[in-house]
């Protein structure tokens, strides 16, 4: 009955460190929001300052996990390069050390509930709380019921001793045998926990303990670490040739490295015992362990470092890329991401960057009616001209439609999960977005039937007027390119500014172009060229107000 009661202790006190270790993880990258995406993107351009990002942001959501899944989730989305991801999968394993210094310097030296529950009490109420700062709340909850667990944990093992427990004494008379057999048994826990970090701390415990010897504790660190991969490769199932090219990237590391250093276990562990002074038994193992771990992951990233590109040759070799340059591919789907590490703000960046690609859809549209228009100058014949631009607007048209869908259903999704009230807010403006995308697509599409009309009815447009409606067409590609430049971030005042005075100055040139039309009416011209030539121009007006409708979106955000 005692095993039993010590069981069920150990495996409480587990799952209070995992929800907090979650919380924590789920609040500060709500907390952050795209500001990590931004972090990660600015500070990934050179491998070393990588490395650097990677230690940081894990050290600071305390799971390496939650990162590699965060790397998976940009690059399926485009916001990262597999070069870029490498170098900050490296410093992730270096960053995870912390948890295993947190739990030996603190986690036995002092009275952990003074920290836990003041931290849960700060967290509660600044979650409760409506202000900017509400996300931290979560963070703070999620570090206070970390360290509970923690001390939970600890408490769970006072009676129990290698003497009692035949089994583990067996294991650990087995030699170099015991390392691989603790390896594997570090795997394997690290696969079910989906946590490297909750398997360290209860190796650390163990060991505290006294319940295993210093070689076991340090060869399941080792598992630990490849068992830590699982998260990624989960993440990346069902994406794109880059995201599993970053999972197999995150494998490889930690797989490869974790070998060599059993390879040189007894040097490692002889290096480890020359840092830390004092013997690596009793009270000193459990700064020795994260000593251990400490160094086995700063050794591996020195030695892979060198050779970042070869790393990123090596696993595009081994997963080819099946993706292409196959521009829309039909039909189109989005995939929401169920991870256990994942959180709705990950997605939410996920459809940014989808709504980017979206809006430079628009553009390219809108950029192929105006070089038709733009050849309606000219004599000759334009039927084979406009016949192509049809074509080209239906189907961009029809995948234009599929990504209303596919996204609007997405950010749907998110909404399901638990957001914060900014990301509420962010995903009703990014479907406003993708509401007046698409209505975009919709009036080019009107345009190039327009033009198409013209051509069969022989409705032909003079120069006067063509050559006084390029300049208004120039206004709304000016428009759009400012749009696309800005989608996804929130625009300044002066920003806004300039908005409103390109839709002003779309406006005149409407009002002016209207104008040329009606006195040509009254001239005696044509009636139909000229009332199709209104249309056009109004079409084309159109696609500036959606501009300016996104643009007032974005002041918001």
């Amino acid at each position: 009955m005692d095993y039993i009661r010590i069981v069920f202790r150990i495996i409480g006190g587990l799952c209070l460190f995992l929800y907090g270790m979650k919380v924590m993880s789920d609040g500060v990258q709500q907390a952050a929001g795209d500001r990590m995406q931004r972090v990660l993107n600015f500070m990934t351009k050179n491998r070393f300052v990588g490395v650097l990002t990677g230690m940081a942001v894990t050290a600071l959501v305390q799971s390496s996990s939650a990162v590699s899944v965060m790397l998976v989730s940009f690059v399926n989305a485009g916001l990262l390069t597999l070069t870029q991801a490498i170098g900050v999968i490296m410093g992730a394993n270096i960053g995870t050390t912390t948890t295993a210094w947190i739990v030996s310097l603190i986690g036995f030296q002092i009275d952990i509930s003074a920290l836990a529950l003041p931290a849960i009490g700060i967290g509660f109420f600044m979650g409760a709380a409506k202000w900017k700062y509400q996300d931290l709340g979560g963070a703070f909850l999620g570090f206070g019921f970390l360290f509970l667990g923690l001390q939970f944990l600890t408490n769970a093992l006072p009676a129990v001793n290698p003497e009692s427990m035949e089994f583990i004494r067996k294991i650990s008379d087995l030699g170099f045998l015991s390392v691989i057999i603790g390896m594997a048994i570090g795997t394997a826990v690290t696969l079910l926990m989906h946590s490297s970090a909750a398997t360290i701390t209860l190796v650390i415990t163990l060991a505290f303990r006294e319940v295993i010897n210093f070689e076991i504790s340090a060869a399941m660190i080792l598992g630990a670490n490849i068992g830590t991969t699982i998260d990624a490769i989960m993440a990346a199932i069902g994406t794109k040739t880059a995201a599993k090219q970053t999972a197999l990237v995150h494998v490889l590391f930690n797989v490869v490295g974790s070998i060599i250093a059993l390879i040189f276990f007894r040097p490692l562990v002889l290096l480890v015992n020359f840092l830390v002074p004092g013997s690596p038994e009793g009270a000193g193992i459990a700064t020795h362990l994260a000593m251990f771990h400490t160094v086995f992951n700063i050794l591996g990233t020195l030695v892979f470092l060198p050779f970042v590109h070869q790393f990123a040759a090596l696993v595009s070799f081994l997963i080819k890329d099946k993706d292409g340059k196959q521009g829309m591919p039909k039909p189109y789907r989005l995939e929401y991401q169920h991870s256990v590490r994942s959180t709705p703000d990950l997605n939410i960046i996920r459809a940014e960057k989808e709504i980017r690609d979206m809006t430079g859809l628009a553009s390219s549209m809108f950029a192929g009616v105006s070089k038709v228009l733009s050849g309606f100058r000219e004599e000759g014949d334009k039927t084979a001209a406009v016949d192509a631009l049809v074509t080209e607007m239906k189907d961009k048209e029809e995948y234009a439609d599929e990504m209303r869908v596919e996204l609007t259903r997405f950010l749907l999704e998110c909404t399901r999960q638990q957001l914060s009230h900014q990301s509420e807010e962010k995903v009703y403006q990014l479907l406003r977005i993708i509401s007046d995308l698409e209505d975009m697509t919709d009036d080019c599409y009107s345009v190039s039937l327009l033009l198409d009309r013209s051509v069969k009815k022989n409705l032909r447009f003079k120069n006067k007027e063509m050559e006084a409606l390029a300049p208004y067409v120039a206004q709304v590609e000016d428009f759009l390119s400012f749009v696309k430049g800005h989608v996804g971030r929130s625009i300044t005042e002066e920003q806004a500014v300039f908005a409103e005075q390109l839709e002003n100055a779309v406006d005149k040139s409407r009002d002016k172009l209207r104008k040329l039309g009606r006195k040509r009416i009254e001239a005696g011209e044509d009636v139909k060229t000229e009332l199709l030539f209104i249309d056009v121009v109004r079409r084309i007006e159109k696609v500036g107000d959606y501009c300016y409708n996104i643009a007032e979106s974005l002041m918001r955000s």
